[in-house]
C-alpha cells in the first residue's frame, strides 16, 4: 500500500503547480447525507475485497506491489484531465479513467482500491471531487469502470481478436461504463420529493439517459475512443517487450 501512494505522491508533486481549480468527477456537496452514506456502503465490500486480494497477490506474484504503484500512477494521471461538460452546471465534468488498464492487469477488485486511493487524494488536495461524494465516484470509475473494462477485456479475448482490439474494448467499455455510473448517481437525485414510486423512477431514469447523453455527446464519445486506442498501443507494447509480465498476471497464456 505505501508503494501505491508513493507513486501517485510523485505524480501529485509534479501536478502541485498553481492553476485555476478545476472540480472533476461528482462534486463536492452534490449529494445529500443520505445518498452519500449510501453510496459509501455500496462500495465498501469491493474495498475490502480488492485489499483481501492486493494482500494474497504480493505474496504470490513477484514483483505484484511495485506493478500495482505504478498502474495506480498511471490511473491518477489518467484521471486527472478534467474537460468540462457542457450543461451539467459544474456538478461534474469528463476525464479518461484508466480503470479499464489498471482492472485488465491486476483484476477488477483490486483496481478498485487503486481507483479509491487516486480519488480520494484527488478530493484531499486538488479539490478533483469531493469527500462526501467519494463513495459514488468509486462507484463510477472504480466498480462500474473496472468490471466492465475488465469482462469487455475477456469477452474480445475469447472471440480470438488481437491483444490491441482486447485493450481497446477494455478502455472504451469502461469509460462509458463510468460515465453510466455518474450518470446515475446524478439522476437518482430526482427521487428527491412526495412524487409516487413510479413517477420518480420514470423521472430519474430520464434525468439518467439526459445526463449520459451529454455526456457522450459534448466530451467523453470522443474520448472514451482515444483512451480505447492508448490502452491497446499499451498492452500490446507491453507483451512485444515482456510478455513474461502479462504471462505471470495471467492476463495472457503462456
Amino acid at each position: 500500500m505505501r508503494i501505491i501512494l508513493s507513486g501517485i505522491i510523485v505524480v501529485l508533486t509534479l501536478l502541485l503547480l498553481p492553476q485555476v481549480a478545476h472540480a472533476m468527477h461528482i462534486t463536492e456537496g452534490i449529494l445529500p447525507p443520505k445518498w452519500a452514506i449510501f453510496w459509501v456502503v455500496m462500495i465498501m465490500p469491493f474495498v475490502v475485497v480488492g485489499t483481501l486480494k492486493l494482500k494474497k497477490n504480493k505474496k504470490e506474484v513477484p514483483g505484484f506491489l511495485p506493478l500495482v504503484g505504478l498502474v495506480g500512477a498511471a490511473v491518477f494521471v489518467f484521471s486527472c484531465f478534467p474537460i468540462p461538460v457542457v450543461g451539467l452546471n459544474g456538478m461534474a465534468t469528463a476525464h479518461p479513467a484508466g480503470t479499464g488498464m489498471s482492472a485488465m492487469l491486476l483484476g477488477p477488485f483490486v483496481s478498485v482500491v487503486i481507483a479509491g486511493i487516486a480519488l480520494f487524494i484527488q478530493a484531499l488536495f486538488l479539490a478533483h471531487g469531493g469527500l462526501t461524494t467519494l463513495g459514488v465516484n468509486i462507484f463510477s470509475m472504480g466498480v462500474l469502470g473496472s468490471f466492465s473494462g475488465y469482462f469487455a477485456f475477456r469477452i474480445v479475448q475469447r472471440m480470438g481478436l488481437r491483444l490491441f482490439w482486447c485493450g481497446f474494448a477494455a478502455g472504451v467499455v469502461s469509460d462509458l461504463f463510468t460515465y453510466m455510473g455518474t450518470s446515475i448517481g446524478l439522476g437518482l437525485l430526482v427521487f428527491e420529493g412526495g412524487e409516487s414510486l413510479p413517477i420518480a423512477i420514470m423521472h430519474s431514469a430520464k434525468a439518467m439517459l439526459e445526463i449520459f447523453v451529454v455526456f457522450i455527446a459534448t466530451s467523453q464519445g470522443p474520448l472514451c475512443v482515444a483512451e480505447g486506442i492508448v490502452v491497446g498501443f499499451a498492452i500490446s507494447y507491453v507483451y512485444k517487450v515482456r510478455p513474461g509480465i502479462l504471462q505471470s498476471l495471467k492476463v495472457v497464456k503462456v
